[in-house]
Formats: C-alpha cells, structure tokens, sequence
C-alpha cells in the first residue's frame, strides 16, 4: 500500500508483491498501523469512515492519529477539514483529545434516515478549528419548514427546468412534497411540470451522468449541510462535482436548512471542500440559505 505515493515523494520503500487475486484488504490496514504504532508520534492516514474504523481496530487510543479526508463518507471526528488542513495540524499541533470514530447507520439508511453510528474513540490534535466535528444524526423534520422549503424551491424554477436535489433526510422529504419518492443517499434529478409537482428523471446519479443532464437542460441544484458538521459541498455529494457546479454555474446552487439545524452549528461556518480551489473560491462568501417559506438568512462559508 503506498508504494507510488512513496516513490512521488522521493523515497525508495521496500515492497512485497501480492498476486492479483489477493488484493490489500482491511487486514493489511490495520497491520500497518499497529506496526507503525510504537514507533512514530502521530499516523496520518487518507480515507473515509471505514479506514478510521479500521486504525481504531489496530491503535485504540495508544498513539495519536489523524485522518487525511479522501473518503465518500466522513462522518467521525478524526478527520481534518481539508488535505491542507491535515498538514497544518501535523505540523503544528500540540494538545491532544479524544475523538468519535462514526460510520453510517445501515438500518437507519434503510429506514430511511441517513444517521451514524459510534464505533469508538480515537486521539487526534486539539484543533477545533482545522478538524470537523462528528455527523450529528438525523432528527424529525418540520412539516412546515419542508412545505415552505420545497414551494421556494419551486418559485425559483421554470417549467422544464431540472431540480438536483443532494443527499440527506431534509431532501428526501421536500421531494415527498413535490410528489417523487426518492432515496435518503445519493442525488436525484426532478424535473418540474406545470402544476408545482416534479416528476424523477433520475435516480442515485452518477457525477457523468448528471453532467450530461446538467449541460443539456438548465437546472438548479439544491444541497443542505451535514447535520453537526457544516459540510455543503464535498462529503457524501461528490456526484456534484467541480464540473457539475461550474455547468450550473454557483449563483444557481441554492442551500436549504431548517433553523434547527443551522442553530446546531453554533455559529461555525458552513464547509466548502470540492478538490478544486477554483470552484471553492466561488462559494467562499455569505450564502443564502433557504430555512422556510419566505424565510431566509445569510450565513458564512468557509
């Protein structure tokens, strides 16, 4: 594992080949870690919930750890904000805490929740600010707020124009409203009809898949943060890709949020993390965030 990174960087790593029917595993994971955990200060290591899982397996809390964010899904705490993040804290860092090591709640998702589950506990850096707080679950959803969410979400459409409509429990319910039912994971593709309902053009889309839809039809994109974190762009959405966002062009991606949820931040910025600079820049301001019928707010990004 890593032997082209290793050599990118200059270093010459002793390799053992495997035969391409056994490819590296969890197991090979979780042996690295434990024999890297006596004898560095801090592991870095690049991945999503499953891989932090898996040094939780190998180090408990007996050596520092931090997660490089690579990963689809990053639920836990153990993660930093960005890869430029990462390298910030390691190279910097001095205090030390514990952090939740979370992954997602199959049976919820089943239920049609999207919810994380509690695996355990990792110690990372003390630096609030450069490492993203833990998935918060899901909780009930106003009636209210989603009618007024999903009519506003409808005056800014034409007829014929496409919906995109981002992952997550709030967006399963305002597609609800608008008649389509939809799954809680994934993003989906509505279009809107003439009489305020939308049917579904498509379903769990793939980022090439919705950049054709996108690049021949004008759509808008509606997207809401990761409950507890802030996340809006760049965890558990990646089907909105850099280039989905710049064919639908920033001004036409519209955040949605019950109060609740925003008051659950606590004032921290909503998190804008693509992979490409460029895009990121054109989101790095005050955003409207759509919270109910006629009711607005800004909020900052960063």
């Amino acid at each position: 594992m890593g032997e082209e990174a290793a050599r990118a960087a200059g270093l010459e790593p002793e390799v053992v080949y495997r035969p391409e029917s056994a490819p590296t595993s969890a197991a090979d994971t979780v042996a690295a870690a434990a024999t890297l955990a006596g004898a560095v200060d801090l592991i870095l290591f690049a991945g999503g919930d499953g891989t932090a899982r898996d040094i939780l397996d190998a180090v408990g809390t007996g050596v520092p750890v931090l997660g490089i964010p690579t990963g689809v899904k990053m639920h836990s705490a153990v993660f930093a904000v960005n890869p430029r993040a990462a390298g910030e804290i390691a190279a910097s860092f001095s205090g030390l805490r514990d952090a939740e090591v979370m992954d997602l709640d199959e049976d919820a998702v089943r239920e049609g929740r999207v919810s994380a589950r509690l695996y355990g506990h990792l110690r990372v850096p003390d630096v609030p600010v450069r490492i993203q707080q833990r998935k918060t679950g899901s909780s009930s959803v106003s009636p209210d707020a989603v009618a007024g969410i999903a009519a506003e979400l409808v005056d800014s459409l034409a007829p014929g124009e496409l919906l995109v409509l981002g992952p997550g429990t709030t967006m399963r319910s305002i597609a609800a409203v608008l008649g389509v039912d939809v799954p809680v994971m994934g993003v989906n593709v509505l279009r809107l009809t003439d009489n305020r309902t939308a049917g579904l053009v498509a379903s769990d889309v793939s980022a090439d898949r919705l950049l054709a839809l996108v690049s021949a039809t004008p759509a808008r994109i509606a997207v809401t943060p990761i409950g507890g974190q802030g996340f809006l762009l760049g965890r558990g959405n990646q089907q909105l890709s850099p280039d989905v966002l710049r064919a639908v062009g920033p001004d036409r991606v519209l955040v949605v949020a019950t109060e609740a949820k925003v008051a659950a931040l606590r004032g921290r910025p909503l998190l804008i993390d693509t992979g490409d600079d460029g895009v990121d820049r054109e989101f790095q301001r005050y955003l409207r965030v759509v919270t109910g019928r006629r009711r607005t707010l800004l909020y900052p990004t960063s």
